[in-house]
């Protein structure tokens, strides 16, 4: 059987060592897990702390944008906001403009979170641990791969 496989390269493509998507899908895993300790201080899962993110700089978008922002669709977006919301940081209400359009604000207890969040980044880049030419280029390949995966 070990001369099959020499000889035979066409199952090369489904060796798991041979797969991009594989240590992309484990280091992501790996790095959300580190961020863990420092989030649940907070009462956030990290997909709420990326949408928290977004409303610290936005203060407001609709629901439609946030998804595009953090590459997530509505399916699992609403249940972020809603858990979002039940804790008092954010609140969703339809835009006056278009009643279609449902749109998301941070509140003054979400903008608080914001002054006990701020040292995450830094204790991240420390479990991490990349040099900064390493992180800058795998921050620049990672979106280089989404801007290529996620086209409209």
């Amino acid at each position: 059987m070990q001369g099959y496989e020499m000889s035979d390269n066409r199952y090369d493509g489904l060796k798991l060592e041979n797969q991009v998507c594989f240590p992309l899908y484990a280091a992501s895993r790996e790095v959300i897990k580190q961020y863990r300790p420092y989030l649940d201080p907070l009462d956030l899962t990290y997909t709420q702390y990326i949408a928290m993110m977004v409303f610290w700089s936005e203060k407001k978008i609709n629901v439609k944008a946030l998804g595009e922002k953090l590459f997530l669709d509505s399916g699992t977006l609403t249940p972020v906001l809603k858990s979002l919301e039940s804790k008092g940081y954010v609140k969703r209400y339809r835009s006056r403009e278009d009643e279609r359009v449902l749109m998301v604000e941070i509140t003054r207890e979400g903008e608080a979170l914001k002054e006990k969040a701020v040292d995450v980044p830094a204790q991240m880049a420390s479990c991490v641990n990349l040099n900064s030419e390493d992180a800058m280029q795998l921050y620049t390949l990672l979106y280089k791969l989404l801007g290529k995966l996620h086209k409209d």
